[in-house]
């Protein structure tokens, strides 16, 4: 797979394709306790996307490019929400197969939206192969979570809205799963800031990859599991991110968890485990942005606010 799957053009037209179904999220300007003292950060608020994600990014502008008018989606949860929220306002049909694991207020805004919702298996990688059974059978397409052109140039469009809302920042702190965020990302940005990708221990498929030099089955575990444990990076997003971002900065659970719990302490703002990853690298001094050159110019995406409860 080339870079060519997905180019910059393809993320400026998906842009215009998807912008009256999604939200311009709001920036804010807060400073970010360090170790080695605070930093004044960006934090760029996709958890109040509409269904609490950057997923419909990607989920529209897959459905915009097909006329099927039933579609079957794979997720640890936030994928399968924003799947099953596109097809409601554009009257498609949904079917959606996600682990037991997803989380509950999850499953249940997907059957709000009228989807048919099947869970199995534990981890993202049992409902991936289950989910291959029900489209051999039925023959409807899948809208893949991370490993589809259009689902990475839908993501993308997240970089030309960051790029406009905060120019200055020039290291972006990102999470990732299965890679189609932080990749469409770093070639909408195309060179002009820096994705810094940022995963927990539990479900390291760009660390894994970038040890090996090409993705690799990994495991999924830990508190952000569902969100960030794809079963490898997807082969798109790593055709993209191989040469555009720095090594994957690795954070534990318990780091994860405080920056959960700061966001909501001190600035009021729900993410669930996967949206407070990027946060934890900066608060724990797992990324430090003055080896970086990036003093005062550093930006951090809340890539998801969907949390079932929040740690006190």
């Amino acid at each position: 797979m080339t870079t060519d799957a997905v180019t910059v053009a393809d993320i400026r037209e998906a842009r215009q394709r998807i912008a009256t179904y999604v939200r311009v999220t709001p920036i804010i300007t807060v400073s970010v306790p360090t170790p080695t003292g605070p930093v004044t950060s960006v934090l760029k608020l996709e958890s109040l996307q509409v269904t609490g994600s950057f997923k419909p990014r990607g989920a529209f502008n897959s459905l915009l490019q097909t006329d099927a008018a039933a579609v079957v989606a794979v997720s640890g949860g936030n994928h399968g929400l924003a799947v099953a929220y596109a097809s409601h306002v554009l009257g498609r049909t949904a079917l959606i197969v996600v682990p037991n694991s997803a989380a509950t207020n999850k499953v249940e805004a997907m059957r709000r939206f009228h989807a048919d919702v099947v869970q199995h298996g534990d981890v993202p990688a049992e409902a991936f192969s289950f989910a291959e059974q029900i489209i051999a059978e039925r023959g409807w397409p899948l809208i893949h979570p991370y490993d589809q052109a259009a689902t990475v140039a839908g993501q993308g469009t997240l970089g030309l809205e960051m790029m406009d809302q905060a120019p200055t920042v020039t290291h972006w702190l990102m999470a990732v799963g299965g890679g189609g965020f932080p990749a469409g990302t770093a070639l909408a940005m195309d060179g002009q800031a820096v994705v810094v990708p940022v995963e927990p221990y539990g479900c390291p498929g760009l660390y894994e990859a970038q040890r090996a030099g090409n993705p690799v089955p990994v495991g999924a575990a830990g508190v952000a599991r569902t969100s960030l444990g794809a079963p490898s990076l997807g082969q798109i997003p790593w055709a993209l991110l191989r040469d555009r971002v720095p090594p994957c900065v690795l954070v534990t659970d318990e780091q994860i968890v405080e920056a959960q719990r700061w966001l909501w302490s001190e600035m009021r703002i729900v993410a669930e485990p996967g949206g407070s990853t990027s946060l934890a690298a900066l608060m724990s001094g797992a990324w430090v942005p003055d080896a970086s050159g990036a003093k005062d110019s550093v930006g951090i995406v809340v890539c998801g606010g969907n949390a079932d409860a929040l740690p006190v």
